[in-house]
């Protein structure tokens, strides 16, 4: 799928770290935003929705949470 891939990530979060690993293994083009160094995005990742990290946005395609199936989806 040609959709850049942004993952929305917050320092200690097991989700995130699971999300990021699974994205690398399978070898996706992803680029890593965390929100705690970058805070002016977070009123951006609220506005898609979410309060809670990870945020996966691929194109039109925006979930939350370490979810394998729609991960391996977006690849």
């Amino acid at each position: 799928m040609a959709n850049k891939i942004t993952l929305f990530s917050k320092n200690n979060c097991m989700q995130c770290k699971m999300t990021k690993k699974l994205l690398e293994k399978e070898g996706a083009d992803f680029q890593e935003i965390n929100i705690d160094e970058r805070p002016d995005m977070i009123d951006y990742v609220k506005s898609l929705g979410f309060t809670a990290a990870p945020v996966i946005k691929a194109g039109d395609i925006v979930f939350s949470g370490f979810q394998p199936s729609k991960l391996k989806e977006i690849v």
